[in-house]
């Protein structure tokens, strides 16, 4: 008779594979530079499709410039920051669908995805053929808001293909298919560089020729990664027809989809309502020129912080999910990933694996902070020049630099915390934050100074300073404040009522579903695996049946540890 292998390690087996913090939070930091990396890349040559064309009009004039800056402020307040908002919903969704293996639920997902923001362009398009009229309406200038106008409709175009390419986006990094990005990314800007200059200069198209340059940019990258997923044999499995039950994935899609659009477009508008208001100030052409080129470079910096917030994102929630799932992954060797992403991460399951991720995040930025800041500082005589002919435009980009090296260190704090509220699940929470940090004090600080005591584009500025320095601020105590275990549980229940929906609909339960929600059969009988268990059991998985009970008798009883323990479940 064969004796019996434990199916857990022996917890002193287990302290003996442990490694130094150092060793962890070394190997940490290259996890983290392996994903944030090639993100940089793709989140910078996504946002310089517009930014070119914006430096390339700037050489055309103040009024250019100016106009396609309010043009570009306006689609992103009413267009583009809700599109990416309600898009980043499939970054939980299809992560949920992808560590339960239900691949072709990813594939569902973006379908739908694509489909509702796709129905959502459509009034963003009324709005934009009436912008000229609007922009009158809350007292912008004539000439600027007619030449804005016009820019506006030519970019309706680009606002389709845009919506196509947020969901296109999330689906392959649910997946972890960041270099195909990559390629596309840094293709269709090596294109769009000729193409601007082609349209703008060449053919003496203005601003209209800078939309249809975006335009085209657009519907090339998602062409590429359109073929890359119908014919990749790596999206084989997440590949799903297209059926009715794409239709019902609006209730679930608009669930995350509404929090996660708030979250973003507050802190968005922020920003593009101070490029609205420097139109109200005396010489708008140059205050608007100005103070869109300060927006357009640190929204370029804010990229690298942002997708080392990705990353946290990633980590962060993966650790927390494995804090609770570690006991799984230890004696099954794997056999079910419980958590999004967790292939792409570390394997330790330490407790406090999660405070590693944040510190490294935090290294990371902060090498980041000084080294931008150091580069801002000592190019401030010619970085305006990037961007106009002005003199005058130069020289108040020039005064503006002090400004722009403040507003670098908070964005980069606030970029990275944002990513760990994400990933943390607490998205309602960061739009409170978010709401309070702007509205209610960076907005007005903005009017006060801009307005009242005529500092004009710096005092704007100073705003938005403060702002994001009370949203760091805020979202740090939220941070620290952050009950990971109670996130991994909660997580854990968003997955598993996935799973039970789905099964009920199905009326049938897959051979690897039958072993998750029966996995106590196989739990060792120690007071740790005790309070992990209970902790477990506290997820509703009542409806489901287990393999090992009196139901399924072909399953081998000797499997099933306790059939007291099959109950509880």
């Amino acid at each position: 008779m064969e004796s019996e292998q434990p199916l857990l390690a022996p917890l002193e087996s287990r302290d003996t594979q442990r490694i130094t913090k150092w060793e962890a939070f070394v190997r940490e930091l290259n996890t983290m530079s392996y994903i944030a990396m090639p993100m940089v890349v793709v989140s910078v040559s996504q946002y310089l499709l517009r930014a070119v064309s914006m430096m390339m009009l700037g050489h055309l004039g103040e009024l250019a410039l100016s106009s396609a800056s309010i043009a570009t402020s306006l689609a992103n307040v009413t267009g583009f920051s809700l599109l990416s908002g309600m898009a980043s919903a499939l970054e939980t969704l299809c992560g949920q669908a992808y560590g339960a293996q239900h691949y072709q639920k990813v594939g569902t997902l973006t379908y739908g995805a694509i489909i509702w923001l796709c129905l959502a362009c459509f009034p963003v398009c009324v709005f934009w053929i009436y912008a000229d009229k609007l922009l009158i309406l809350i007292g912008q200038d004539p000439v600027i808001s007619a030449e804005a106008g016009k820019f506006a409709v030519w970019m309706i175009p680009s606002l389709f293909p845009y919506a196509i390419l947020q969901s296109l986006i999330r689906y392959l990094q649910t997946q972890s298919l960041i270099f195909p990005m990559l390629v596309s990314s840094l293709a269709c800007l090596c294109i769009h560089f000729p193409l601007s200059w082609a349209f703008i200069f060449k053919l003496k198209l203005g601003n209209a020729g800078a939309a249809l340059a975006i335009c085209i940019s657009y519907w090339l990258n998602v062409m590429f990664l359109g073929f890359y997923v119908k014919y990749s044999s790596a999206c084989q499995r997440t590949h799903a027809p297209f059926s009715r039950n794409v239709l019902g994935t609006a209730g679930e899609f608009f669930q995350f989809a509404i929090p996660s659009a708030v979250m973003v477009c507050l802190e968005w508008w922020t920003y593009e309502l101070v490029i609205l208001f420097s139109g109200l100030l005396p010489n708008p052409e140059l205050e608007t020129s100005v103070l869109s080129i300060c927006l357009t470079i640190t929204t370029l910096h804010y990229l690298i912080p942002y997708s080392f917030g990705a990353a946290a994102r990633f980590n962060s929630q993966s650790f927390a999910l494995l804090n609770l799932c570690e006991f799984y992954f230890y004696e099954l060797n794997v056999l079910l990933s419980c958590s999004t992403r967790i292939s792409n991460e570390l394997g330790a399951g330490k407790p406090h694996a999660a405070q590693l991720v944040l510190s490294a995040v935090l290294l990371l930025t902060s090498a980041e902070i000084v080294l931008a800041t150091a580069v801002i500082f000592f190019c401030r005589h010619a970085l305006g020049y990037s961007f106009s002919n002005e003199e005058s435009v130069v020289s108040y980009v020039e005064k503006m630099n002090p400004f722009l090296c403040f507003s670098i260190v908070m964005d980069s704090s606030q970029a990275v915390l944002s990513g760990i509220a994400r990933g943390s699940g607490w998205q309602h929470i960061g739009a409170c934050v978010n709401l309070g940090a702007y509205y209610l004090v960076g907005i007005p600080v903005s009017l006060l100074l801009g307005f009242i005591l005529h500092l004009k584009g710096e005092g704007l500025w100073s705003g938005l300073i403060v702002g994001a320095a009370v949203q760091s601020i805020l979202l740090g105590i939220a941070t620290h404040l952050t009950d990971l275990e109670k996130k991994a549980i909660e997580a854990r229940r968003r997955i598993f009522d996935v799973l039970t929906q789905t099964d009920r609909r199905h009326d049938h339960l897959t051979t690897g579903n039958r072993y998750l929600h029966c996995i106590a059969c196989h739990l060792h009988p120690s007071p740790l695996r005790a309070r992990q268990f209970k902790s477990l059991a506290e997820i509703r998985l009542a409806p489901l049946s287990c393999p090992a009970s009196s139901e399924n008798p072909s399953f081998p009883a000797s499997q099933s540890r306790s059939s007291q323990t099959c109950k509880l479940i």
